[in-house]
């Protein structure tokens, strides 16, 4: 389905009632409202594990515009003040009051951004392997690549995160090469397959001088009014454990949950998925 929001039509997808009989009465479900990876990636890398909330939430899934089955709209819109008020007016638009909103690395971002900039929007916030900050341990991040995947992967890290280069080449070795080191238990070999891929907002984002290498919310962090579940694997190549804790450190402490899941990477769900399903159902609250 698609959405015109800000200007682009933006696609979505909807799993889990809304409503649900209980009694004489419909009772309305908490929506778990899921912001993507990437970017580039879509939605579907959350399909079909994220299917086991549906127990208690309706799960809303989003493409950010410029990624995956969204339109692009020009690329300079491609920023994380624009995704995130994108955020914003989708609930408005389709009536989604007080989301419980899940973002997992670049998902996360946005994820903070839009509760920076819209505090009084969510009613929760789930931050899951991602970094409020665009340098952040990026040295660690290339060790732990090296760690996992041997020079090949630790030097790929190194050309991508330190080098800056955002060529086709870096990109299409990272995809064969340093994804699948991303999850400690195997992914499934045809995930990647269902993925609609927007390589150009993976490269506009992270190129030199772009976005994805200067923004920095960590101090802003402060401005989130909503309860925030803040979760990272200890040995997550990617976006490692210590940016979890600068986030979990940055938040007031009356309103941040943090979890550290031993032996599991990045995302946390492909390792751990019963054990992360349980923590979300615990933290979203609806029984």
């Amino acid at each position: 389905m698609h959405i015109l929001i800000n200007g682009v039509r933006l696609y979505f997808d909807v799993e889990g009632l809304g409503l649900r009989a209980e009694g004489a009465a419909m009772r309305e479900a908490p929506t778990l409202l899921m912001l993507h990876g990437g970017p580039g990636a879509d939605h579907s890398i959350y399909k079909p594990a994220f299917s086991a909330c549906t127990e208690f939430a309706q799960v809303v899934y989003l493409d950010h515009r410029g990624n995956g089955r969204s339109e692009s709209g020009p690329r300079e819109s491609w920023t994380l003040a624009q995704w995130a008020d994108d955020v914003k007016a989708f609930c408005d638009a389709l009536g989604i009051v007080k989301p419980v909103v899940y973002g997992a690395s670049f998902g996360g971002m946005v994820a903070m951004a839009y509760a920076i900039r819209h505090a009084a929007h969510p009613a929760k916030l789930v931050l899951v392997s991602t970094s409020a900050q665009a340098e952040a341990h990026t040295q660690a991040k290339v060790a732990t690549f090296r760690r996992l995947g041997g020079d090949i992967a630790g030097d790929l890290a190194q050309r991508r995160y330190i080098d800056g280069d955002t060529s086709d080449d870096v990109l299409s070795a990272w995809l064969k090469i340093a994804v699948p080191l991303y999850p400690r238990v195997p992914s499934d070999p045809l995930a990647m397959g269902r993925v609609k891929f927007h390589r150009e907002a993976t490269s506009w984002f992270n190129r030199v001088g772009g976005e994805g290498r200067s923004f920095d919310m960590l101090a802003q962090l402060n401005h989130i009014q909503c309860p925030t579940l803040v979760m990272g694997g200890v040995d997550d190549p990617m976006l490692p454990i210590q940016c979890q804790r600068d986030i979990a450190a940055a938040i007031d402490p009356h309103l941040v949950t943090y979890k550290e899941f031993a032996d599991c990477r990045h995302g946390v769900m492909p390792d751990v998925p019963e054990l992360m399903v349980a923590t979300l159902r615990e933290f979203v609250g609806w029984q």
